[in-house]
């Protein structure tokens, strides 16, 4: 953990790059790597083809991104974490977002639970 997935609107493909949002955004977590363990950041996107947005009048597109944590962060350090993810967003987007009815969001999703890993990428970065 962290992992970051972001779903995207198709009809957002031929005005950006999705992979270089998934770079800045694990530069991000990377660059906090004292909180979070840069050997479970995980960021990926899933291409989202069938939706319906509002009245379904215009193109209109999304971007929804989730951050999952495991428990035991505080609150100021989620909420830096957010802010500067969403800021990362809001940049990205920021040409689209002139043009083009866009919908941006972001939520964290912190897990109560334990979870079960098997991981031999941490051992690179100890």
């Amino acid at each position: 953990m962290p992992h970051v997935i972001v779903e995207y609107t198709d009809n957002l493909t031929p005005h950006t790059n999705i992979q270089s949002l998934l770079k800045k955004i694990s530069q991000v977590l990377v660059k906090r790597g004292d909180i979070y363990p840069i050997g479970g950041i995980r960021v990926r996107a899933h291409k989202v083809t069938d939706y319906h947005i509002s009245d379904g009048k215009e193109d209109d597109a999304f971007v929804h991104t989730t951050l999952k944590i495991g428990k035991g962060r505080s609150e100021e350090t989620k909420e830096a974490t957010c802010e500067e993810l969403f800021q990362v967003m809001k940049e990205h987007f920021a040409s689209i977002f002139e043009e083009k009815y866009l919908a941006l969001s972001l939520e964290i999703v912190e897990f109560q639970h334990k979870t079960y890993k098997h991981n031999n990428i941490h051992s690179r970065f100890k």
